[in-house]
């Protein structure tokens, strides 16, 4: 088993965080995901998931590393998600 820390762009609420939670969980090998809003990361714990893929798939969400350039369409992309993780919190 190994942890992962991701420090990620445009992390704004719990609605962000639920759905950076769900879509990570159903990648095979990922067995949990922890997403604190406060310091912009996200803990993974998985079993031999590579870490590329894990941020090409937050990229994929809208929220690249927080090294990586951060445009206007990313930050479009990270509110669509935004919306579907508070959906998904009614």
């Amino acid at each position: 088993m190994k942890i992962d820390k991701i420090i990620i762009a445009n992390l704004k609420c719990s609605g962000c965080a639920t759905t950076i939670q769900n879509e990570l969980s159903k990648i095979n090998g990922v067995n949990k995901v922890t997403v604190d809003i406060k310091t912009d990361s996200i803990d993974v714990e998985h079993n031999d998931v590579s870490l590329d893929t894990l941020k090409e798939r937050l990229y994929q969400l809208g929220y690249p590393e927080a090294t990586e350039e951060n445009g206007l369409l990313l930050q479009i992309k990270s509110y669509a998600s935004c919306m579907i993780g508070k959906v998904n919190n009614l």
